[in-house]
Parts: C-alpha cells; structure tokens; sequence
C-alpha cells in the first residue's frame, strides 16, 4: 500500500515585516525632515546674551502684567512715552533704551513700542529676561 503524503503548501508571505520596515522609514524621515518653512535667504538668528551685566544708564521702561508703563520708576500714560523718549533722544542718540516687561505682559504691549522707539532713530532696544532657574 502507498501512502500519499499531500504537497506542502508554502505559507504566504507575511506582510508584517514589511509594515515594520515602512514604520521605520516614516520615523526616520520624519525625524530628519524639516517642518518648518525656510526663507529664501540665509537668516542667522541673534546671540541672548543671557547672564551677561547690562549695561549702565539709558532709559528703563517697564510693563506690569497688565499693561500699565512706567519710565524710569515713574508710572506714565501711553502718550507721554514717546514724547519723553524721543526728547531723550534728540539729547543723546545712542542712549540705551531697556525694556523690563512683566513675564506675563501681553506681547501686543512691547513690540509696538520697540518698533516706535526704532523709527524716533533709536539704535538699541534690549528685552531684559531672566535666565532659566536650575532643574528641579
């Protein structure tokens, strides 16, 4: 008597290989690939000088939480800071104006004014900050 034995079948291909490789290739590009648009141009972003002493005299204005100004210490109206700052000004062009902003003054408080301050001629404008505290 013979005994047929049946023909082996060949399991398919798994496809499961295959969806690692391609989940591979995603993180890869994904992590290598820039998200962000780039500029037509070459744009080298300015050095914080974080840490470092500022400089003395110049012209503090400083910006509570809540949008109110004062300059020099002396709480002022909106109005009057430009005019006292541009009388500086006209006294000493290369006076530094310094910008002590509450860290949680609404940006559309401070940039007006930095753009103000530049067009009366105004050739520095510094951002104080505070330097990261150490890791808790």
């Amino acid at each position: 008597m013979r005994i047929f034995r049946p023909a082996r079948r060949h399991h398919p291909e798994t496809i499961i290989a295959l969806i690692d490789v391609v989940f591979f290739l995603l993180v890869f590009f994904m992590l290598i690939g820039r998200m962000d648009a780039t500029a037509p141009f070459d744009v080298t972003p300015p050095t914080a000088l974080t840490g470092a002493d500022m400089p003395a005299g110049g012209i503090t204005l400083s910006v509570a939480a809540d949008g109110t100004m004062a300059l020099d210490g002396e709480e002022v109206f909106l109005q009057d800071i430009d005019q006292r700052i541009q009388s500086q000004l006209e006294a000493d062009p290369d006076i530094l104006i310094r910008i002590n902003a509450h860290r949680d003054a609404v940006l559309r408080d401070i940039l007006p004014r930095i753009a103000q301050f530049e067009a009366m001629g105004a050739r520095d404008v510094v951002l104080v900050v505070t330097p990261p505290g150490p890791a808790r």
